[in-house]
């Protein structure tokens, strides 16, 4: 009897800088490295597109991100839930 290999998704927390587009929000995704060198704790930020089908997101959410397949040339996400609304 043979299993299947189960493929892990990443998922990422971030907050969302843009809404410009339909159905895809930018989303800042920010980590903690340790520097090579030094030791020093280093911050690390990276910009991804990720799809929001309905558009409830807007700028400054907090929101759930899951890897997803290829949806378009830089879309590899989908926006799972949105975790915190951005206070006015």
């Amino acid at each position: 009897m043979t299993e299947k290999k189960k493929s892990r998704r990443k998922a990422l927390v971030g907050v969302v800088v843009g809404d410009k587009m339909q159905k895809t929000v930018v989303v800042m995704v920010e980590r903690l490295v340790r520097d090579e060198q030094y030791g020093k704790m280093v911050r690390r930020r990276k910009k991804v597109k990720a799809h929001d089908e309905e558009g409830r997101c807007g700028v400054g959410d907090k929101v759930a991100i899951l890897e997803s397949r290829p949806l378009s040339k830089d879309k590899h996400w989908r926006v799972m839930e949105v975790l915190e609304k951005a206070t006015v």
